[in-house]
């Protein structure tokens, strides 16, 4: 059944899914929820799957009124979001973040688990701001910078909560193209028609291979690092 808050459409063999709560997609419990139902539907279902976000705003990240509550309620859903960011990582389809607008936090991290992300021109901010806010950034934040981001702004965006605009975003590493609004849903699709069209198994086979260093290091300390940074937040 299609969530209020992540709507699921199909075009020939690509998967939609759409993130839309009317604010800014935060990700909490009930929205990961709905995205792996989602992406339990497009793995059976799809050749291709593109996420995106509502106009403006792709994802602010975790939910930080939970991550208020308490350090329990703040460990499960990191660790919830945790396992659902490596899951897509490690996805046998082709995975096409259509990113839409701001991108913070985990938001961020939710992109950079895709296969190609393309943001949108705009006055938008992506990027890592945990520090800022006066959070540690978790092993599985600063190993997902460390696959993606160039060697000279891995620092800056993970301890020193470097923002960016779309365009220096691809420059870093956290975008892979930007386009103008009105072409952003066009462009995903003939990206993921494309990607679609590789063998599915050498291309679930070589994901799976490239990412498994990264994706092994995170599962082995994901629960102790974030344990040990909620308990000091």
């Amino acid at each position: 059944m299609e969530s209020p808050i992540v709507q699921y459409e199909t075009h020939d063999s690509i998967a939609v899914i759409t993130m839309e709560d009317g604010k800014a997609n935060a990700l909490s419990p009930t929205m990961l929820d709905a995205l792996s139902e989602a992406f339990d539907r497009a793995e059976k279902e799809a050749k291709a799957v593109i996420l995106a976000g509502r106009p403006g705003r792709f994802s602010a990240g975790f939910d930080l009124k939970i991550m208020a509550t308490g350090q329990e309620a703040a460990m499960s859903m990191i660790m919830q979001g945790g396992e659902f960011f490596l899951r897509l990582y490690e996805f046998p389809k082709p995975i096409v973040m259509a990113v839409s607008g701001h991108a913070l936090a985990g938001g961020i991290l939710l992109a950079s688990t895709g296969d190609t992300r393309i943001g949108m021109k705009g006055d938008f901010k992506i990027g890592l701001n945990e520090v800022t806010n006066g959070m540690p950034v978790p092993v599985l934040g600063h190993e997902f910078a460390r696959d993606r981001l160039t060697a000279s702004e891995l620092v800056p965006a993970v301890m020193h909560a470097k923002l960016y605009d779309p365009e220096s975003a691809v420059e870093a590493g956290w975008l892979d193209r930007v386009v103008d609004p009105e072409k952003l849903a066009a462009e995903a699709m003939a990206e993921a028609t494309k990607l679609a069209a590789l063998p599915g198994y050498a291309y679930a086979a070589t994901k799976r291979s490239l990412r498994k260093q990264t994706i092994e290091y995170i599962r082995a300390n994901n629960a102790t690092n974030i344990a040990e940074l909620t308990g000091r937040m």
